[in-house]
């Protein structure tokens, strides 16, 4: 018997992450695993942190969140895609925006929200590549809607989990396609 393909997929959340590990199909999905992951050792919203120090603080501190944050997310996937044998995952990330220097990060307060959100989604991207892993950006918005229809688990079964499973299944399917058409 041939094992089904297992796909993660994580919601990033500040210093936080809900991560399930799917097999199975959306007609059919199997959760393997659903979690949440601790991606933050320091201030889990490292740019309002930020915002009050002096540049060159500032700078240092985000350099160091990243650094400890990757080295979190880096160990959490690489535990969940070994314990699974996943081959690839998705993230949900939201529109795509520009992201300004950080000195014009720190005079924006709607900025530094826009900042911290793509911060913790690029941080668990590069955490899924570190791992092998082949990696989908799955748009929020797309999958929302697809709700309604994910089986019924014991509690807790949260949005969080909803959301993150259904990326992983658009990530099994980016997966089968890519098989099919090799």
């Amino acid at each position: 018997m041939t094992k089904s393909p297992t796909a993660l997929g994580f919601r990033a959340h500040s210093g936080w992450a809900a991560a399930v590990a799917v097999a199975g199909s959306p007609a059919q999905p199997a959760i393997l695993d659903r979690r949440r992951i601790a991606i933050a050792r320091g201030p889990r919203q490292p740019y309002h942190a930020a915002e009050p120090l002096p540049f060159p603080e500032a700078e240092a501190l985000i350099r160091r969140c990243r650094e400890d944050a990757m080295e979190l997310a880096a160990a959490a996937v690489a535990d969940l895609a070994q314990t699974h044998a996943a081959q690839s995952a998705a993230v949900l990330v939201g529109r795509p925006r520009p992201i300004p220097p950080l000195a014009a990060i720190l005079k924006s307060h709607a900025a530094i929200h826009t900042a911290e959100g793509v911060f913790y989604r690029e941080v668990l991207i590069e955490a899924c590549e570190r791992s092998g892993l082949r990696v989908v950006r799955v748009a929020e918005a797309e999958v929302a809607a697809h709700l309604a229809g994910l089986p019924k688990l014991p509690p807790p079964w949260t949005a969080d989990e909803k959301l993150a499973t259904l990326a992983a299944l658009a990530a099994l399917a980016t997966l089968r396609r890519r098989g099919a058409s090799s």
